[in-house]
């Protein structure tokens, strides 16, 4: 039934409100509503949140974002991890209707006496409200004046419209008719579900000694441990270990993906599961439990974390699939059906069946999780979770973040967009999605916008510029300036980008034409790096992701999402977008073209910098430390290799939000 008020089209809104939208504590995001009444009488409007005691917080008003439109906004900011809740509060505003109609009525002599006394007696009844240390006796001046039949009418009324009174007013309204929404929930998760650099690396790749001739020599988790330091010296906050297990040999693929494996050929590690264990072991060649809670340790240490890879899929030797034939698909020989995505095949690994064991294998799954969260992870990339069914995926994170609210899940889900959004909405805090394959500026544009739009108050982007899977056409054919490029756009554009090992050195050698995988790819074989060699013989662009990753923590701004905004080029070969928070604004400019020297003119939306039209401010690149003036329109010529893209910071005249345009 709607309300005496109409309060209707409450956003954030998720699934009809029966999920809760999504924040991280100290992230700003916008409440909206529409909200109108019957004639002509005025209408106001503000936002309550409350925290998960159930206190309610100083209301916020909104502000109608469009005159005439009648749909209203105000920006709130949770301050605690916790299932919040938000409810939009509408009433008719008695002060601000005679306010219009007193300054239509009292110039043209209409009604004068009645419309001051029904001032005055209005103005008493608002004091009343008002506490006095914050403003009750500047009220009452205005009652007096009101009433003081030896003063102009003219003076009377202004006495009431003085900015203090208004100001007093605006904090302590007189509210009539008040009718409230139904409170809409909000889960607040810690600052790392938002915002972090990820760097991902196969531990047993570092320090593995591989020889023509000679049986190949593991890296353990001791030896990958030495590599951290260099990791955290690029600024990520985040190392992500692909699966640690131990690997089938059934069916073991060799390099490259081939379909026969060699005496030593190390096997997918993604083939989860031996005799020496399954998905709460790790690799004998690794090391022992010790070892990798030493590996955890150290990363703390470098104030980073551990994101370990969450595979719910089997090789042939697993234990599960002698434990528990049920949990996968049999088919008509009595053989149990191997991965596949045609015309790929995956021979080493099985897939879980869940209709029949339900329950069972989210009992383990549980187990294997709390298991590793027991050894300090707290952050799971969960492989292809839209290949196994949502409600499986509701009942494990709910049950996770029902005791660990700190745990973060993010989805390797490249896939189709309803999956994708709805895997976001039951509880996966952070979701991989289509940037890899969004290279040209309205591509770009219109996906940004999208998931800094709406789809923001749900599901969280990690740009990986790359993968293990995926070498993009763009990368291998642009060279240096390509993965330059790439980096700029991700470590700018989404508070969470993430690296695959190797990127810093631009691999980019597909395994054939047409193909999105490495040649020689680090699934299936050990692969050793010379990163000293490559620093030393600069082949490397450690410095620019260095640098980026410092200005990200540098800079607010590039800590969110929603403020994202797009300015105008008069180059389709250019990409301008800003970033506000507060009275941090981060404006980039990027050449997409990784071959050519590309001249443009950014025309700059001024006031979504905090800016008006006619000013010029100096603005700082970054990247390179030089400062430039720039205002409402602003020529810049990028030379990839040498200055592919300005990061510009900039401080605007006012805070985001601070102005009803806004």
């Amino acid at each position: 039934m709607i309300g005496r008020i109409p309060v209707l089209d409450i956003r954030p809104l998720v699934d009809c409100g029966r999920r809760p939208a999504k924040a991280v504590v100290g992230e700003s995001f916008h409440v909206t509503a529409t909200v109108f009444r019957e004639g002509h009488d005025a209408v106001a409007a503000n936002v309550v949140l409350r925290d998960p005691a159930g206190r309610a917080g100083p209301w916020t008003p909104l502000r109608e974002l469009t005159p005439g439109t009648d749909r209203w906004g105000a920006e709130v900011t949770p301050d605690a991890e916790g299932r919040w809740t938000y409810t939009v509060e509408a009433w008719s505003d008695p002060v601000a209707t005679w306010r219009h109609h007193a300054q239509i009525k009292i110039p043209a002599g209409i009604d004068t006496g009645l419309v001051l006394a029904e001032g005055a007696a209005l103005h008493e009844e608002a004091a009343a409200g008002v506490p006095k240390s914050e403003g009750r006796e500047s009220v009452l001046l205005a009652v007096d004046a009101l009433r003081d039949e030896s003063r102009p009418a003219a003076a009377r009324l202004a006495a009431a419209l003085a900015p203090d009174v208004v100001a007093t007013l605006d904090r302590h309204p007189v509210r009539e008719l008040v009718t409230a929404s139904r409170p809409l929930p909000l889960q607040v998760e810690r600052r790392r579900a938002l915002y972090g650099s990820w760097y991902e690396l196969f531990p047993r790749s570092e320090g593995a000694v591989v020889k023509e001739g000679r049986p190949p020599v593991s890296g353990t988790f001791r030896t990958a441990a030495e590599r951290l330091p260099a990791v955290a010296a690029m600024g990520f906050d985040v190392v992500y270990l692909p699966p640690v297990h131990p690997i089938g040999t059934a069916y073991r693929k060799g390099p490259n993906n081939s379909l026969s494996a060699g005496r030593y050929d190390v096997g997918s590690p993604w083939a989860i599961g031996s005799p020496d264990g399954g998905h709460d072991a790790l690799h004998p060649d690794l090391g022992t439990l010790e070892d990798f809670d030493l590996f955890v340790k150290k990363a703390a240490d470098l104030r980073m974390e551990v994101a370990l890879d969450f595979a719910l899929q089997c090789s042939p030797d697993h234990p599960w699939v002698r434990k528990h034939p049920e949990w996968f698909h049999h088919r008509a020989d009595g053989t149990i059906a191997y991965a596949e995505n045609p015309p790929k095949k995956y021979q080493d690994i099985y897939p879980v069946a869940f209709d029949t064991d339900m329950g069972g294998i989210v009992a383990e799954t549980l187990r294997v999780l709390r298991f590793w969260m027991g050894h300090g992870v707290r952050i799971f990339r969960v492989d292809n979770p839209h290949t196994k069914p949502v409600v499986f995926w509701e009942k494990v994170i709910g049950e996770i973040n029902r005791t660990d609210p700190d745990v973060i899940f993010l989805a390797e889900a490249f896939t189709r967009p309803a999956m994708m959004h709805t895997l976001a909405a039951i509880g996966f805090q952070q979701s991989y999605t289509y940037f890899t394959w969004r290279n040209g500026k309205q591509e770009l544009t219109e996906y940004l916008t999208e998931l800094s739009g709406e789809a923001a108050s749900y599901m969280r982007p990690n740009f990986f510029v790359n993968t293990p899977d995926i070498l993009h056409a763009y990368l291998q054919d642009g060279g240096r300036p390509a993965f330059e490029v790439r980096a700029v756009l991700a470590a700018t554009l989404s508070p969470t980008w993430g690296v695959y090992a190797g990127y810093e050195l631009c691999e980019n050698r597909p395994v054939r034409a047409g193909s999105e995988e490495y040649l020689d790819s680090e699934k299936y074989q050990l692969r050793p790096r010379d990163w000293e060699g490559a620093e030393r013989e600069n082949r490397t662009i450690a410095p620019l992701i260095t640098a980026l990753n410092r200005i990200r923590r540098r800079h607010p701004a590039l800590q969110q999402l929603r403020s994202l905004h797009f300015h105008a080029v008069d180059n389709d070969a250019v990409i301008a977008y800003s970033k506000r928070a507060g009275n941090d604004c981060v404006l980039t400019v990027v050449n997409l073209d990784p071959h050519h020297t590309q001249e443009a003119t950014v025309s700059l939306d001024m006031p979504e910098l905090g800016l008006d039209w006619h000013e010029s401010v100096p603005v700082r690149d970054e990247l390179t430390g030089e400062t430039y003036h720039w205002g409402r329109a602003d020529y810049v010529r990028l030379e990839p290799g040498t200055t592919p893209a300005h990061v510009l910071t900039l401080r605007p005249s006012s805070p985001i939000g601070g102005s009803p345009t806004t």
